[in-house]
Parts: structure tokens; sequence; C-alpha cells
């Protein structure tokens, strides 16, 4: 491993030769990314995201182990999920065109402490992610070899029995990740250009899989005789859809790179849009043709698609399909190690994560520090960890940033907007409020009515009718309606998860608590659509909100639900390390904390922003970032 090092700084010196930028003229700047990418660019970044290593392993696995043909049913409703989830998405990722993807859409609409939390996991999602995918194209590589890397390592390095350890040190699986480090350290026009190849080649073999399997395709795969469509029934389609979900969470990095865009506002909304519709198609086409070419039961788990062609005499087709998967699960290293430095850029620069992760290169103008220690960290994991039995965690924190996100698309549609005029966080003026309840924190609308109603408040139509909504404090009302619309969910997807197994409820007892939860929910959204939202016309915003948000929010519940006990006790050891950082570093370095009024001693817990969306990006963004402010006002 020493010897590759020297190889590796001299491929980051002149790839930094090859993205040579001219010569800063302010020392600001080096706090600040470069806006590269195209639409082009941020639509292949999300294909490579998400088509990968989901297509070439997770189909098959699922198919055989959970769904049977019907994994493509599983995978159309995983794609419904992120589809209202990437809605969410794009429209925060249009409005604040910032790095930091879910954490920073929760900064900016629920505090400090949740946006923390998210971004935890998100860092996770990343880590474990990008091994999980350097340990699948290892494999897929040995076994073009006929599995003789794995038979070397194994007779001159030695081989254990662990639980959560591999068989054996993957140095394979470490060394690409630290080469994928390097490049993407050089620069998003490096990274850019080597996404821009492997997807393409990608995409080609895609094309391949989806005309030769149709050519090859056997309808009788799919009779009673080999167990039927759907051997596993709906629960089967349903657990499917859980692990399938995971193949879709590439689009994020879309919105994590918003930054880096020409055009945010209108890219990163269509960028979004077609490459999960991209993602969508092809995985669905493909686990058609597998489960058509082979019967579902005689699949092999760990390369299904090249196992598939092997079985029907095409070896020469099993090796192109071996070869475009490596370059698929290429595009996915890289958008991974491309959005997790940048996730932690985002937290350092808020001041809630290590500073030396704020900087960002002269040069490059990419986050050369998180790219390497991170870099480094997904290495040493992918060298020696088991990460199989980890890809459920992943949909766990996947899903929970997705909830948070839809939740945030709510609260920002009633929060009031600020006057252009007005001043922001960082220079309090006269009228500005020190909240020191609960109730101040949720507070979405200010407390002078107007002529023209205010976002929260209830809509003019509507007041005759309504009148006794109108007689509470502003957003009030749209607070009660929210939680209300939460509780509701939870208890939907409980009673749809665990109502006939874990509770044993009687039929009618199952029907009654479903319809009871499911009129509050509906009577939940129907108070808060009577309520006036914010609308702007310059920026892409969802239609039908709450409607689209609540939907997601539901079918993200029910799907974290569906995951083992397993999983949340790792994912609560997990959130219970992320409090300790934050506590024991975070809060007492925080940006927020630091616009605190002088004479303020005691520690103030931010839990939800002040201000509306505007004034909050500004105060929580590097100096570079946010516009300019009058010194003599920062406190």
């Amino acid at each position: 491993m020493a010897r590759g090092l020297p190889t590796i700084a001299s491929l980051a010196r002149l790839c930094q030769k090859l993205n040579r930028l001219k010569p800063l003229e302010d020392s600001t700047m080096e706090t600040s990314l470069r806006r590269c990418l195209s639409t082009l660019d941020l639509t292949l970044l999300g294909v490579g995201g998400m088509v990968g290593s989901g297509l070439y392993v997770l189909t098959g696995a699922v198919a055989k182990e959970v769904a049977g043909p019907a994994v493509l049913l599983s995978f159309g409703v995983a794609a419904v999920a992120s589809l209202l989830a990437a809605l969410c998405y794009a429209e925060f990722g249009a409005r604040v065109p910032r790095t930091g993807s879910a954490y920073l859409f929760t900064y900016v609409s629920m505090g400090e402490l949740w946006a923390f939390l998210i971004g935890w996991n998100v860092l996770l999602e990343y880590i474990i992610g990008g091994a999980a995918v350097a340990r699948a194209w290892s494999g897929y590589l040995d076994s073009m070899f006929s599995h003789g890397i794995r038979n070397f390592t194994e007779t001159h390095v030695g081989s254990w029995q662990v639980p959560l350890l591999g068989h054996y040190p993957d140095f394979l699986a470490a060394g690409i990740i630290l080469l994928a480090s390097a490049f993407v350290s050089c620069g998003a026009r490096v990274s850019s250009w080597l996404n821009h190849t492997f997807s393409a080649i990608s995409l080609l073999v895609i094309l391949f899989i989806v005309i030769l399997g149709f050519i090859l395709a056997q309808p009788h795969n799919w009779s009673a005789d080999e167990g039927g469509f759907a051997p596993f029934g709906f629960s089967g389609v349903m657990a499917g859809t859980a692990s399938c979900f995971y193949a879709f969470v590439g689009f994020d990095v879309i919105a994590a790179s918003s930054e880096e865009a020409q055009n945010p506002r209108r890219s990163v909304p269509l960028a979004i849009a077609i490459s999960l519709a991209i993602a969508a198609g092809a995985y669905i086409l493909v686990s058609t043709v597998l489960t058509l070419m082979v019967p579902w039961h005689s699949l092999d788990p760990d390369s299904a698609l090249a196992d598939a062609f092997y079985q029907r005499g095409y070896r020469w087709a099993g090796f192109i399909v071996a070869a475009g998967s490596i370059c698929a699960m290429n595009t996915v290293l890289l958008s991974l190690l491309f959005s997790l430095p940048r996730i932690v850029y985002a937290m350092a620069a808020d001041g809630l994560f290590f500073q030396v992760f704020a900087h960002v290169h002269p040069r490059t103008q990419v986050p050369v520090a998180g790219t390497l220690a991170f870099g480094l960290l997904t290495a040493f994991l992918a060298l020696l960890l088991d990460l199989e039995s980890l890809v459920q965690f992943l949909s766990l924190g996947t899903l929970l940033a997705y909830t948070f996100v839809a939740t945030s698309i709510i609260v920002l549609r009633f929060q009031k907007s600020s006057p252009p005029s007005s001043p922001g966080p960082a220079s309090p003026g006269p009228l500005t409020k020190q909240h020191s309840s609960f109730s101040d924190h949720l507070q979405l609308v200010g407390t002078m009515h107007a002529s023209v109603p205010e976002p929260g408040e209830l809509k003019p139509a509507l007041r005759p009718y309504l009148g006794f909504l109108d007689g509470y404090s502003p957003g009030a009302v749209v607070t009660w309606a929210l939680g209300v619309m939460l509780a509701s969910a939870i208890t939907i997807g409980c009673v749809l998860v665990f109502g006939n197994s874990t509770l044993h409820l009687p039929q009618w007892g199952y029907i009654l608590l479903l319809l009871l939860t499911s009129v509050m929910f509906l009577l939940s959204l129907l108070v808060l659509g009577a309520h006036q939202q914010q609308y702007r016309e310059d920026l892409f915003q969802i239609p039908m909100v709450p409607l689209i948000p609540a939907l997601s929010i539901v079918l993200n519940i029910c799907l974290m639900l569906k995951l083992s006990y397993l999983t949340w006790v790792r994912f609560s050891i997990w959130l219970l390390m992320g409090l300790a950082v934050y506590f024991g570093y975070g809060i007492r370095h925080s940006k927020e904390n630091q616009r605190e009024l002088p004479g303020l001693n005691s520690t103030h817990y931010v839990v939800f922003p002040r201000g509306s969306l505007e004034e909050t990006v500004q105060a929580v963004q590097p100096p570079s970032q946010a516009p300019a402010q009058d010194p003599g006002h920062m406190e």
C-alpha cells in the first residue's frame, strides 16, 4: 500500500495542473466552490449515482430471495416513493442552491439540531455505501478472473471468520476508493469528465442487456410451473421495495452539488427529473428481462445478470455485462465520493464539524481535506468489513432524510417571506424576536396581519366557513395540523405494517383503527390546505402541497417500519454517537450560537431556526457565500 502512495500523489498533482485556475484575487475565495456544472453534468451525476451496483447486484438478490419476478413492481413502487422525495429535493435545490442537500434543507426549515442528525446519517450513508460499492466492484472484477484475486489473497495474506468482517482483506476495494478519491480531489471538472465516460459506457451496456434479454425472453419463466409472477405475495413486493429503495438514493447527489451548478434554479429540478426517469426505466426493464431469461429461483444473487447470460450459453455477453457493471460501479463510487466531502464541508462551514473540513483548495476549489480524510476512512471499511448486512441500515438513514425534507417543504410553504429590505439575522435590528419557548420556535408566520394574507393565515375565501380557525394566533393552527399529520402518518404506518402480525388486531379493530387514523390524516391535510401558502413564480415548486409531501412521508414511514429491529438498534447507536459529537463539539462552535446577542451567557440549544428561509440561509453560510454584511454588525 505504501508503494502506491507516491503514484496517487503524482496523479493528484497532474490533475491539479489540468484543472488549473487563474490566481485568486481574494483569499476568502478559498471557502467557496466553483460553479462549473451544466444540466448534463448534473444529470449524468445523478444517473451515475443511481444506476450502478443496485442494477447488477441488488436486482438478482431481491428477485431470488424476496420478490421473485415481481421485483419489477418493487422497483416501480420504490421509484414512486423516490419521485415524491425527489420533487421535494428539486424545490429546495432550486430555492437554496447551496451545498449540503438534506442537511441544509433541514437546517433552514427545522433548525440546527435536526439538521446535524440528518447530516450525520447522510455521512454514514455515503461512507458505507461507497465501501459496499467498492467491494461489489472488486467481486465482479474477481469473478472475471475466476476468483484468482480472492484465492491469492487468502493464500498469501489469510482469511478469518469474524462477524461483520469480510472473509479476507479486500485490498482491491480499498485501492479503487483511494484512486477515485485522488481523482475527485482534482476538481469538479475532472470528476465530471470521468463520470461522463463511465456513464456513457454503462448506459450502452444496459441498452445491450435489454435488447438481447428480450430476444432471449421465455414467458414460461413467469408461469405457475416456475412459481408464478409473485411467489412471495404482496408482502414480498413491499419487502423488496424497502431494499430496492436504496437503488434510487443517488439523486440527492444532484442537490448536494447545486452550489457548483451554473444555473441551479433550472438545472437542479430538470436533472433530478431526468436522472430519476432514466434510472427507473433501466431498473424495471432490466429486472423484467432478467426474470424472463432464466427462472428466478436459478439466479446467482451475486452476479445475476452475467450468470443469466452464462446459463443461456452466451458467455461473450456475460463478459460485456461484467465490464459494464464495473463501469457502472465506478460512476456510483465517483458520485458518492464527490458528495461526501461536500456534506462535511457544509457542516464544518456552519461550525458543527471540525473546521479543517471547511477549507477549499485555492486551485481545484474542492474540499480536499474532507475528500482525502473520508476517502481513507471509506477505504479502511472496504478493506476489512463485510457490508452486506448494512444495506438496510443505509435505507433507514436515507428514508429518514427523505421524511425530514418532505416535512421541511410543508414548513417552508407556510413560512412568512422576508421583505427584500429586511435585515438579516447577522445584523439584528430592534424588531429581532428572541424565542424562548417551543411554540415560539414553531411559529411559522409573523404576528402582523396585512390586507394581503400572509403564508400561514386562513385563506380569505374560507373565513366565512372556517372563521373559528381564524381566532387563533397566526401559525398556531398550521403547527397543530402539521403535528397531527405526522402523528397520524406514523400510526397509519404502524397499523399497515404491524396490524395483523405484531399487534394481532382483529379484523374489525384493524379496519376501525385504520379508518380513524386515515380520517385524522385527511383532516389535517384539509386544515393545512385551507391556509395561505408561499408561492414563487420564478422558482420550481411542487404542485399539490401538502398532499405530495404528506404521501411521501407516509410511504417513507411504512418502508422504514419494514426494516428489521437490528437495523433500528444500530441506527439508535449511531444517533447517540452523533449527539455526543454535537453536544461535545458542534454546539460550542456553532455559528448559529455565535450570532446570539451579547450578554446572553446561557447556552442556547438551536432546535428551530429564527426568521425566514432567506435569512437563515444567509446566516448559516460562510462569508464568501452569504451576502456581504457590515463587519461592524457581526457578533
